[in-house]
């Protein structure tokens, strides 16, 4: 879906598109299956309950917390978030491979070059061919800090520990808030980052509010995530109907574009502390989280440690890095060695001109030329496609800077290609 919008050229500058022309474009090009799952899958980028850092740029309705669905596809209009740009940026500098689409019309990237682990800080739920991966999402800075923590080691990552890197990466950072629960006996965070399975407690942020006459409310700011907010409020008033919790007077949903808000009056009589533990029992408002951080290393699927998954990762920036800059030097380089042939022939224009005035034709201009001056084919073709204004003075001067520009990238580029 990313890179079909990058294809069509909607970037994050460029004006809304129709979703059901996006849609169309994926379905026509790289994915011949149910247009449905396509737009399930792109309005899913848009929400930012679902993503820690939203991917695409979404404008109408995409459903809600509550379990709204998007609106249909003719309705809405998208474009890429700016980060996303990050995830697309080189990729036509040869920095990843691609593989023919279904049809074998077209070339689709197997990766992404991705400027940042979009895997760690957006997360992955799925279930396929009897294994199951479940990566909750993480805060960006906090896992670029460990990142460049393990860069800084890079000849040494063997002393680089799990608790070296929880000083950056301190736990999830649900798009939903929500506390995760850490019991002092038992390190369920370390273990599921140091083994890559493990279970967390994930439980909503709520706090007393006091009300005149010893009254008392408890008012719900974050739920745990991928929680349903409607279905939480029926469950919480079927479970004080039935008299399971007591003390519930009145429950509403004052939510709004400024926040979550959900309002529990109590009665008087009852120890806000006992009712907050009925509900985290037998309510969603506490849930367990599983992490399985299972992924796909080149094709295969491996369960990673924290610092496997990042190590991965870094490889692959590296690889991307050297990709791009072999790219840049190839063509820095043949662009430096066309102006070469045109500095030269500017040198000599005189004798160049009655070369070519006093030739049959091209090839022989071409042929003369070559021999006279020890140019490559290449240059010699610069040199005849020249147009006339290249014999001012500034356009001379403009084309030796750009030399000089390219001789310095190019050295530039040689001395990092040589650093690990």
């Amino acid at each position: 879906i990313l890179y079909a919008m990058h294809d069509m050229g909607i970037n994050s500058q460029s004006a809304h598109k129709k979703s059901a022309r996006i849609v169309g474009e994926v379905l026509g090009k790289y994915h011949p299956h149910g247009d449905q799952a396509v737009y399930d899958a792109m309005a899913r980028m848009t929400q930012t309950f679902s993503m820690r850092s939203t991917l695409v740029d979404g404008q109408g309705n995409f459903g809600s917390m509550d379990g709204d669905t998007p609106a249909a596809m003719r309705y809405t209009e998208a474009r890429l978030h700016p980060i996303s740009i990050q995830l697309l940026s080189d990729i036509h500098k040869n920095t990843v491979d691609f593989v023919s689409n279904f049809d074998d019309t077209l070339q689709e990237p197997v990766v992404l070059p991705a400027a940042f682990p979009n895997l760690m800080v957006n997360g992955s739920t799925g279930i396929a061919v009897g294994m199951s991966t479940s990566i909750p999402p993480h805060n960006l800075s906090e896992v670029c800090g460990a990142l460049e923590l393990m860069l800084k080691n890079w000849t040494n990552l063997d002393k680089i520990q799990v608790h070296d890197l929880m000083q950056y990466i301190k736990g999830p950072d649900f798009p939903t808030g929500g506390l995760v629960l850490t019991h002092a006996e038992e390190d369920g965070l370390a273990s599921a980052y140091g083994s890559g399975r493990g279970k967390i407690t994930v439980r909503a942020r709520i706090h007393v509010e006091e009300l005149t006459r010893k009254r008392q409310r408890l008012i719900v700011t974050q739920l745990p995530y991928q929680t349903n907010k409607s279905s939480l409020i029926s469950r919480i008033a079927s479970l004080a109907r039935e008299n399971r919790i007591d003390g519930i007077t009145d429950l509403r949903d004052e939510s709004d574009r400024q926040g979550m808000r959900i309002v529990i009056d109590l009665s008087k009589s009852v120890d806000p502390d006992t009712v907050l533990k009925r509900l985290f029992k037998l309510t969603p408002l506490q849930t367990t989280f599983s992490i399985i951080l299972l992924a796909l290393v080149n094709g295969e699927p491996k369960l990673l440690t924290l610092k496997q998954a990042l190590r991965v990762f870094l490889e692959h920036r590296i690889d991307v890095v050297r990709r791009r800059s072999q790219f840049d030097l190839k063509k820095a380089k043949d662009r430096a060695h066309i102006i070469s042939g045109l500095l030269t022939a500017l040198e000599n224009i005189d004798e160049i001109i009655s070369i070519i005035r006093n030739s049959k034709d091209v090839p022989t201009a071409r042929k003369t030329l070559i021999d006279q001056y020890d140019l490559s084919n290449t240059q010699a073709n610069a040199i005849l496609d020249m147009p006339l204004r290249q014999l001012a003075q500034l356009q001379t001067n403009m084309l030796k800077d750009e030399y000089q520009a390219l001789m310095s990238q190019i050295e530039e580029l040689h001395s990092l290609l040589k650093s690990p």
